[in-house]
C-alpha cells in the first residue's frame, strides 16, 4: 500500500486546476510543486465533473453524500443488531421465548 499523507488544501488544488486550465501541463506543475502529475490530472477531472463538463463519475457533493449515507447505514445496522439482541435477551428473561437450545418437552 502507498504512503498516506494529509490531503492538499482545497485552495491549493483549485490553484493547480486553474494553472492547468491556463495552459500549464500537470507534469510541469508536478516538477515545480509536490503533487504528482496524476494527482493534478485527477483534480482537473474532478473539477470538470463538479462544473458539469464531465458526466463520467460522481461530483464532490455526490461523493460526500455517499460517504455520509454509508456512515449512517453502518450506524443503523449496528443499532438494529443491538436492538435485536436486546429484544431477544428480554424475551428470554421474561419467558416469552424458550431459551436457546431448549426443548419443548
Amino acid at each position: 500500500m502507498g504512503k498516506h499523507r494529509t490531503p492538499y488544501p482545497a485552495e491549493f488544488r483549485a490553484r493547480m486546476v486553474e494553472l492547468v486550465k491556463a495552459g500549464r501541463t500537470p507534469e510541469e506543475l508536478a516538477r515545480e510543486f509536490e503533487p504528482t502529475a496524476q494527482s493534478i490530472i485527477n483534480w482537473v477531472v474532478q473539477a470538470d465533473r463538479d462544473a458539469g463538463v464531465r458526466h463520467d463519475g460522481l461530483t464532490t457533493a455526490e461523493r460526500q453524500e455517499l460517504t455520509k449515507l454509508r456512515r449512517e447505514n453502518r450506524q443503523l445496522k449496528m443499532e438494529r443488531d443491538i436492538l435485536s439482541q436486546a429484544a431477544a435477551w428480554f424475551a428470554r428473561e421474561t419467558g416469552a421465548v424458550p431459551p436457546k437450545g431448549g426443548t419443548d418437552s
